[in-house]
């Protein structure tokens, strides 16, 4: 399974890497570090053209550039992408933020812990949910050839 995170901090990066790895989570982990590069990447646009499509995103929201809202406003708009699931992945508490990443259609949105160990196992537990839980849209549904109506 593929599966892009959307991360500026080097630590979480790798955080995020080993939590999905120790919890067993099968997958092909992209990461890019800012909404710009993440869009080029979903649309498999200039350097990112060879890009698997992502079965699922992890989101931070304190992003440069562009950051987490509007990226996810913008993925959550695209007919080819917005069936993607998007978890929102931050160190932010604010109810403020909660709210608006839910008004965008965040699939789910997780606080970073502090603590390493609390981390992993978040990271893991969400990881395991969504490979091994969820159903997910089939692989290429978000293709404009398999998309009713197009």
């Amino acid at each position: 399974m593929d599966i892009l995170l959307v991360e500026d901090t080097p630590c979480d990066v790798l955080m995020t890497r080993e939590a999905l790895k120790e919890g067993g989570v099968v997958h092909r982990l992209s990461v890019v570090e800012n909404g710009v590069e993440a869009m080029a990447f979903l649309r498999r646009q200039g350097k990112y053209a060879e890009a698997p499509r992502p079965r699922l995103v992890f989101l931070d929201l304190n992003l440069p550039k562009k950051d987490g809202c509007e990226t996810l406003a913008e993925v959550k708009a695209d007919e080819t992408l917005r069936r993607i699931p998007v978890v929102i992945l931050t160190a932010s508490r604010d109810e403020r933020d909660i709210l608006k990443a839910y008004d965008l259609h965040a699939n789910c949105y997780v606080t970073k812990p502090t603590d390493l160990d609390e981390f992993m196992r978040a990271v893991a537990v969400v990881g395991r949910f969504w490979v091994g839980v969820v159903e997910l849209p089939p692989k290429g549904a978000d293709e404009p050839a398999n998309m009713p109506g197009l």
